[in-house]
């Protein structure tokens, strides 16, 4: 019998993503793989070869460890997916922390280069934000159908179920998240990012609506808050001036396979860490702006709370 940590070792961070893409949540996706592994460990000796690879057969056990926790649990939601966007620049910022809100993924704990680029299609925020919606099996069946390339039947045995049923339950998926599937595709291209951090640290408000689409979405959990279109996020952008002032400092982080900076304000002549942002470009603008502020975000992307002046 091969050795169980050598067998199964360099599967676990891909289990993380996939854990991940299922709940929305890293942590959970790190503790889920934990009993993943347990469960495994538990069943070494009874593990076939034949049957499955280790691969297919984490995949099985990861799986059903998430439908079990899914099982009851609220989803985790974007701002957008909770109600209408907001017209007004200066409606109250309160934080609802009683949402278990969608968070990003750090791309370093995808490893290799490699890794990233056969995650990015199923990793893209909007995509998971999307799966959010899904019915649990739905979102499994989608994963490991679409994202993954298991085969039906391969699927219909690690949910104990037909292959009919998986091809019923992947049509519905593919519609439910249709429009996000295009979002996932977005491009990658660092210039307009470039652009819209000179203008950031400049406070330059007219300059960052011109790196915006017209319909861009700007949304900034905890807060539920978010605004549709280039004239709302200009008029948002200059309170968030006023009341932070213009002096900033963003720099290059990595999450979802999308551009991403994490901004720091000024204050006691430091600058700290204020939010994580992620962008989604098409054609060269700025279509989507995640603004992520929660206090895990540190030590969850290995930021420095505090840079010198």
């Amino acid at each position: 019998m091969p050795d169980f940590a050598a067998s199964t070792a360099a599967h676990r961070a891909e289990l993380v993503v996939h854990c991940y893409r299922l709940l929305g949540s890293v942590h959970e996706a790190e503790d889920l793989v934990q009993e993943t592994m347990l469960r495994a460990w538990r069943a070494w000796d009874s593990y076939d070869a034949a049957r499955a690879s280790v691969r297919t057969w984490l995949y099985r056990i990861a799986t059903n460890v998430c439908l079990t926790a899914l099982e009851g649990r609220a989803r985790r939601p974007l701002p957008a997916g909770l109600g209408g966007p907001s017209d007004d620049p200066n409606a109250p910022l309160t934080p609802s922390f009683d949402v278990p809100w969608l968070q990003p993924f750090p791309d370093a704990r995808l490893g290799d280069p490699a890794a990233l680029a056969a995650a990015r299609s199923g990793l893209r925020l909007a995509f998971v934000a999307a799966m959010q919606l899904l019915p649990a099996r739905q979102r499994a069946v989608l994963v490991l159908r679409d994202v993954l390339e298991f085969s039906a039947a391969e699927v219909a045995t690690m949910l104990g179920t037909t292959t009919a049923s998986v091809n019923s339950a992947l049509q519905r998926a593919r519609a439910g998240v249709a429009g996000a599937s295009a979002d996932g595709l977005a491009e990658t291209d660092g210039t307009v990012i470039d652009r819209y951090v000179q203008a950031f640290e400049a406070a330059d408000v007219e300059a960052l609506v011109s790196l915006l689409t017209d319909d861009v979405v700007l949304e900034m959990p905890p807060v539920p808050l978010w605004y549709r279109g280039a004239t709302d996020y200009g008029r948002f952008m200059v309170r968030l001036f006023a009341m932070r002032g213009p002096h900033w400092r963003l720099m290059p982080s990595a999450a979802n396979g999308q551009p991403t900076l994490a901004a720091y304000c000024r204050h006691d002549d430091v600058y700290r860490l204020h939010t994580l942002q992620l962008f989604t470009v098409r054609a060269g603008r700025v279509s989507h702006l995640v603004v992520f502020q929660d206090p895990a975000l540190p030590e969850l992307f290995g930021l420095p709370p505090v840079l010198a002046p």
